[in-house]
C-alpha cells in the first residue's frame, strides 16, 4: 500500500491540467513529400520559456526534433524540422518539409517549465501524410472569354508519372503532360512542375467549357469543377429622355423624421390598444351567450326528464296533485316541486 501511495504521488506532477496554457491544431493532413507548418499558441506568461516540438503521443517518450534553445536554422524552408518562436503574436511555429508517409503520427507542441516537480505545458496534434492527389480549389470560376488556372497536387511517389486533364466521363478528351512534362493549345495549357504541382490554365473560356473535370496522376484521380458565367453586357448605357413639358411634376416623397415617426407610432399604438379591447369584450360577449345558452339547454333537458318520469308513471301523479311547484324562471321553465 505505501509504494501504492508513493507511486500515485510520483505521477501527479505528469497529469494534465485544466485549463490549458498551449493550443494547437488537433489533426494535419499532408501529401507525401508536401510541407507543414504547424501553429502553437501559448500563455504570455510563457514568453521567455523554451518552446520544443516531438514526436510520440507520451511526453516521457517524446522524441525530440527542434527546441528554440538551439541554434536556429539558416534556411527553414529546406531543412527538415524548423522552429521559430513570436513572442509578440504568443505563437511558436514548426515546419516540416519533404514529408514521408511512414513520418505520420502523434507530435507535441511544448513548452518547457524547468521544474521537475511539474509537468510540462504541452498540446498534441496528429500528423497524417498520404500519397494521392489533391486541389487547392475544388471550384473555379471564370467569366465567358477569360482564363482559369487549376493547381493540382501530388505526393512525392507520382513525380515521375504522366500527368492528365480529362473531361469527367469522357476518357477521349483527356490531354497529357507527355515526357516533357508540358501540353499546350489554344485553349488548354498544362504545366508541371516536377516538384507536387502541375497547373492547368483554361484559356479563352466558353459557355461550353463549363463542368466538371479530372486531375490525373498515375491511378489517382481528383474532381474539379468549372463553373463559366455570361460575359457582362458592352452596349453603352444612354440616358434617358428629358421629361416632356406635359409630364407632371411630382414632388419628391418627405423624408421621415423622428418626429412624424414618432406621431405616427403614437396612431398605431392607439389603434393596437382599442382593437386588442374590442377584441376582449367581444370575447366576453361571446362567452356569456355561450353560458346561457349552455345553461338554458340543461334546465331544458332536466325538464323533458320530470316531464317523460310523469307520463311514464301516471299513478303517481296523484301523489303530486297537492304539491306546489315553483317556475323560478319563465323563459327557462326552470320547475322545482316542493
Amino acid at each position: 500500500m505505501p509504494r501504492l501511495f508513493i507511486l500515485t504521488l510520483s505521477l501527479l506532477p505528469w497529469i494534465p491540467v485544466v485549463p490549458c496554457w498551449v493550443t494547437t491544431q488537433n489533426e494535419v493532413s499532408v501529401l507525401e513529400g508536401g510541407s507543414i507548418t504547424v501553429p502553437c499558441r501559448y500563455d504570455p506568461k510563457y514568453a521567455n520559456h523554451v518552446k520544443y516540438w516531438c514526436r510520440g503521443s507520451m511526453r516521457e517518450f517524446c522524441t525530440s526534433l527542434a527546441r528554440t534553445d538551439e541554434t536556429s536554422s539558416t534556411n527553414p524552408s529546406k531543412d527538415k524540422v524548423s522552429i521559430f518562436d513570436d513572442p509578440a503574436q504568443e505563437m511558436f511555429t514548426v515546419t516540416m518539409n519533404n514529408l514521408k508517409e511512414t513520418e505520420s503520427g502523434w507530435y507535441l507542441c511544448g513548452v518547457e517549465l524547468g521544474n521537475g516537480w511539474k509537468a510540462d505545458d504541452v498540446a498534441y496534434t496528429k500528423v497524417k501524410v498520404i500519397h494521392g492527389m489533391s486541389v487547392e480549389n475544388s471550384m473555379v470560376s471564370g467569366e465567358e472569354g477569360s482564363s482559369v488556372t487549376v493547381q493540382c497536387l501530388y505526393s512525392e511517389r507520382f513525380r515521375e508519372s504522366e500527368k492528365k486533364w480529362c473531361r469527367s466521363g469522357d476518357w477521349s478528351s483527356c490531354l497529357s503532360t507527355g515526357s516533357e512534362g508540358s501540353y499546350e493549345d489554344t485553349s488548354v495549357a498544362i504545366s508541371d512542375d516536377r516538384t507536387g504541382t502541375f497547373t492547368v490554365t483554361l484559356k479563352k473560356l466558353q459557355m461550353r467549357d463549363a463542368g466538371w473535370y479530372l486531375c490525373s496522376a498515375g491511378q489517382q484521380q481528383v474532381a474539379v469543377q468549372v463553373q463559366v458565367t455570361p460575359r457582362a453586357s458592352t452596349k453603352p448605357v444612354t440616358s434617358p429622355p428629358p421629361p416632356s413639358q406635359s409630364a407632371v411634376y411630382l414632388p419628391p416623397p418627405k423624408p421621415i423624421t423622428k418626429e412624424s415617426w414618432s406621431s405616427h407610432r403614437y396612431m398605431l399604438e392607439s389603434v393596437a390598444v382599442c382593437s386588442s379591447l374590442l377584441l376582449l369584450v367581444g370575447l366576453a360577449v361571446l362567452a356569456r351567450k355561450l353560458w346561457i345558452l349552455h345553461k338554458e339547454d340543461s334546465e331544458l333537458r332536466h325538464f323533458k326528464e320530470m316531464k317523460e318520469r310523469f307520463s311514464d308513471n301516471p299513478s303517481g301523479m296523484g301523489d303530486l296533485q297537492h304539491v306546489p311547484i315553483a317556475f323560478h324562471n319563465k323563459a327557462t321553465m326552470d320547475v322545482r316541486a316542493y
